[in-house]
């Protein structure tokens, strides 16, 4: 199944479980065909992030912002805390050109699932 699949009016949406093997954080050694691109708030990343994740607010990218250099021309995987935000992210990325789903459930259910989550610097992170 293509993680691009669009459900009806908008981008595609995947499970944490999907999102962790096409970004490369279901395994040791990282890899993965996709971008984990996390769309809080600078306060929610510096708390607590997927490692290797991509930041860039959903307020910047509505703002006009450009995708960071590492998360262009490729496929996005678009997380929130709770996959409102990303859902809005990923419509906007779509709409620009980019491939872009959306997590469901995002950072809580990535972090309730024992993913790794780091704070802005490196230690152990939490989800608020």
């Amino acid at each position: 199944m293509s993680i691009f699949r669009r459900a009806r009016g908008g981008p595609g949406r995947v499970s944490v479980q999907e999102a962790a093997r096409r970004t490369g954080h279901d395994n040791a050694e990282g890899g993965g065909d996709a971008v984990l691109l996390d769309v809080r708030e600078p306060y929610e990343w510096q708390t607590g992030h997927a490692p290797r994740a991509v930041h860039l607010s959903l307020s910047a990218l509505a703002a006009g912002a450009g995708l960071p250099p590492h998360a262009q021309a490729r496929p996005l995987i678009v997380i929130c805390r709770s996959g409102n935000r990303s859902r809005q992210a990923a419509e906007l990325l779509v709409a620009r050109g980019s491939q872009a789903v959306d997590v469901i459930g995002g950072m809580r259910d990535w972090a309730k699932m024992g993913l790794p989550v780091v704070d802005a610097r490196g230690g152990n992170g939490t989800v608020a």
